[in-house]
């Protein structure tokens, strides 16, 4: 049997073991690879009735993320870069402004995508497709008054699914929480719902989309 001093020695080396090991989970990241986001991109939820959950990261004033509902899925460009836009997309967000690809959106007073499917599109909703418009792609130059826009299209309707109040700092940010219905170019009907703009964690850019399609 080991000796007192040995025991002490075991002891040590055991409590220093179980010291690291609950430590690991505090610095872990601090000095090697960071621990990657836990919260997936993308179409996180796709089910067999047409509903889903889209989850994109759209913190980037010089992004475009396009979705698209058919093939259930999400590409971020960057608008600096000159890149074309997808070949295949349905609608695209940057920051809080919505696009769409040649279609066109009407809101409805419905705050749940349960009622859409069970009551049907409004006979008086009203569609509106995509009008021109400047887009904010760099605000680094906010405070001295010098941002850099960029010319886009935007779609007036879809882009109220979020109002931002600039007139106070730090800005107040009021989500309509109203389901918005999307007739694509081919005829096709989506129901979107954005349902939130930070993550866990509270950081803002960060948009949750609920989504059925195709609406039938």
């Amino acid at each position: 049997m080991p000796n007192r001093f040995e025991m002490r020695k075991l002891f040590g080396f055991a409590l220093a073991i179980l010291m690291f090991s609950s430590c690991n989970g505090i610095f872990s990241g601090i000095y090697d690879k960071p621990v990657e986001a836990a919260d997936p991109f993308g179409f996180v939820e796709a089910n067999a009735d047409g509903t889903g959950t889209i989850f994109i990261d759209a913190r980037e004033y010089k992004h475009w993320v396009y979705i698209n509902l058919k093939g259930k899925k999400t590409e971020t460009h960057d608008m600096t870069e000159g890149l074309p836009e997808p070949e295949h997309w349905d609608f695209a967000v940057h920051r809080y402004d919505v696009k769409t690809n040649d279609a066109k959106a009407a809101v409805t007073n419905y705050t749940e995508l349960s009622q859409v499917l069970n009551q049907g599109i409004p006979e008086s909703a009203v569609f509106v497709a995509d009008t021109a418009s400047q887009v904010a792609v760099d605000m680094s130059g906010m405070m001295e008054g010098n941002i850099v826009y960029q010319s886009s299209p935007i779609n007036k309707v879809l882009s109220k699914w979020i109002n931002v109040d600039t007139s106070t700092m730090p800005p107040i940010y009021t989500m309509s929480r109203r389901v918005y219905l999307l007739r694509l170019a081919d005829g096709t009907q989506a129901a979107l719902l954005f349902s939130d703009f930070i993550d866990d964690a509270g950081v803002k850019g960060f948009i949750t989309i609920k989504y059925v399609y195709p609406l039938k």
